[in-house]
């Protein structure tokens, strides 16, 4: 179901209902005080013998009416305010939850920038909107029908008057709105592309300063800060400029019923009151002064007019930015009859897997025909861009393949549930990703009820231990962002650790080892061979030395199987596996 503002609205109506209620119950309560002002005015002009009394009388409603308000704002600002936070945070949570399920083509196609963009400020525009926009809109609604049913009942002309500007204002402001619409998205853009060039600059920070080029990326910085502070600054300018309008308006308006009523005030006390249409004008001070404040409560509906043009404008372009986000087609989704892998053994078959990247038409892999025996060890070789990363990315589905060309089990992969296939499946990726968090928790990260023992087995069997109670607070050390604090040889065992306590039936290691010295990795190698023993074990490496005391090898060449067969055998059969041989053999001697 593609959802929408409405839908999160209708979780919490309840919320809204009282919110309303109580803004309009305020509202309500605000139109009495112009009435009251009044009567005290005409009662001390007029000199009763009761005066005294009477004011106190309408002193005490106007403190009850104070109490009403204050009351009334808070319930209605801790409601409509409560739902429109939890707009905000029920929409960033659908949001994130769709931002997981999205097929790995999205992110090469979209960058991180923009997405963040869409996080932060194109919310907040959403729960702008709901919150303070309600309570303007009802205002300008409630508030403004009151006082001019009054108004009207006062006196008929001046009512006009003090309306005529005011259609006028709504008319203008519904062109207004759309020209504002078309300002924000383009202010939208230009915030997107500053986003995306200072998340870029901060992920190369490293290569910027190797390089010495500081001062041509704060140039370049510069041209799109610039840039996004004209888009905000005609935005600025045009949302001015309808304030200044909004308080033009309201300012001749009140001048004029200021003038024409003291005229009226003057002929009403000669007893000559003001007559058109057959329509005798009669205004004394404390009338005028009660219906001056009910022009005055129509002055905040005019400004929250103003605003809300405003605030629609940017709600309208940012949830239509938020909707395409959310109804994008998750490409990598569960096919209808999809079943769980229990008891998985580890029997792999690839069938003539043939696969090229979304919007490519270069095959990555051809024509790719082999079978892994359940509990076998086996190893990818290959030269760069041969296709060994992407072989292990089809058999975790990060992208979509042709039904019946891999099988796990005797099932097809496109038939398994996605959820199921990967908590089958401990990866070790390439880049060695790691969370800004302690050294437990990343190692932890697949099974958070481990405990420490099983921490502690995990990092014994990558070989870090050691390296780990070196660090002054051990396994509560912080890694920092992306890992930063440790070298490439700690990161790489650290993620070995976190995909070995998993302890899936199938475990996958793509060029793991490569960071850590001969010593170190042979020490991995024979943990592997020992606790992973009758366990499917796939190793890629870019040295043949990583893998070749494994059951079998799959030589790949070009996105081909060149061979794939023991160690031994390799040698006769497999010239690239020969030469890779030959090339470590004389780096050996070198």
């Amino acid at each position: 179901m593609k959802k929408t503002v409405s839908y999160y609205v209708k979780k919490y109506i309840w919320l809204f209902a009282i919110g309303i209620a109580a803004d309009i119950m305020v509202d309500l309560a605000q139109t009495y005080v112009p009435e009251f002002l009044g009567a005290i005015v005409d009662i001390v002009s007029i000199g009763s013998d009761n005066a005294l009394m009477e004011v106190s009388g309408l002193m005490k409603k106007l403190l009850l009416i104070a109490l009403i308000l204050m009351a009334g704002r808070a319930l209605m600002r801790f409601a409509l305010m409560s739902a429109s936070q939890r707009i905000e945070a029920h929409i960033r949570h659908d949001m994130f939850r769709k931002a997981e399920r999205l097929s790995q083509r999205y992110y090469h196609e979209n960058k991180i920038g923009t997405i963040m963009s869409w996080f932060s400020s194109d919310v907040e525009a959403i729960e702008e909107f709901t919150g303070w926009g309600t309570i303007m809109f009802t205002d300008a609604l409630f508030l403004s029908a009151v006082s001019l049913i009054k108004m009207l009942k006062m006196d008929v002309l001046l009512s006009a008057i003090a309306v005529t500007p005011m259609l006028g204002l709504i008319i203008w402001g519904n062109r207004v709105e759309k020209i504002m619409s078309d300002k924000w998205e383009e202010r939208q853009k230009q915030f997107d592309r500053l986003y995306d060039f200072t998340q870029e600059t901060f992920t190369g920070i490293r290569v910027i300063k190797a390089f010495v080029k500081e001062a041509q990326e704060l140039k370049a910085f510069s041209k799109v800060a610039k840039d996004n502070a004209d888009s905000n600054l005609e935005f600025a300018r045009l949302s001015i400029s309808f304030d200044v309008w909004i308080e033009m308006i309201i300012g001749v308006t009140i001048t004029l019923l200021l003038g024409l009523g003291s005229y009226f005030v003057y002929r009403t006390s000669l007893n000559n009151p003001f007559i058109l249409f057959d329509h005798a004008v009669v205004m004394t001070v404390g009338r005028l002064m009660t219906f001056i404040g009910y022009v005055d409560t129509l002055i905040w509906p005019m400004i929250a007019m103003g605003q809300i043009m405003q605030m629609h404008s940017r709600f309208r372009t940012s949830s239509q930015r938020i909707y395409s986000f959310l109804d994008q087609e998750e490409e990598i989704r569960d096919s209808e009859n999809a079943i769980e892998l229990t008891d998985c053994k580890g029997k792999i078959v690839f069938n003539h897997l043939s696969f090229a990247y979304p919007d490519s038409d270069i095959h990555s892999l051809n024509d790719i025909s082999f079978e892994i025996k359940p509990g076998e060890m086996i190893g990818v070789v290959g030269k760069i861009g041969s296709g060994k990363s992407t072989l292990v990315n089809s058999l975790l589905r990060l992208y979509n393949i042709e039904r019946g060309t891999i099988m796990i089990d005797d099932i097809d992969l496109m038939d398994i549930k996605i959820k199921s296939l990967r908590d089958n499946i401990a990866y070790v990726p390439q880049d060695n990703f790691l969370f800004s968090d302690n050294i437990k928790n990343n190692i932890s990260f697949a099974r958070s009820s481990a405990s420490m023992n099983d921490i502690r087995a995990a990092a014994r069997f990558a070989d870090v231990d050691d390296n780990i109670l070196a660090f002054s607070e051990g396994y509560e050390t912080v890694t920092g962002e992306r890992g930063v604090t440790l070298s490439g040889g700690q990161k790489q065992r650290i993620a070995i650790a976190r995909a070995y306590i998993k302890d899936a039936p199938i475990m996958i290691m793509d060029d793991s080892v490569s960071a850590v010295d001969m010593k170190t990795e042979e020490t991995i190698l024979n943990n592997i061979y020992e606790k992973r023993k009758g366990r499917t074990t796939i190793i890629i490496a870019s040295r043949v030395s990583t893998v070749a005391h494994l059951d079998r090898i799959l030589v790949l060449k070009d996105g081909k199987v060149e061979a794939f067969d023991t160690p031994e055998n390799l040698l006769k059969i497999s010239p690239t596996y020969e030469r890779m041989v030959y090339l470590q053999k004389l780096e050996s001697e070198l």
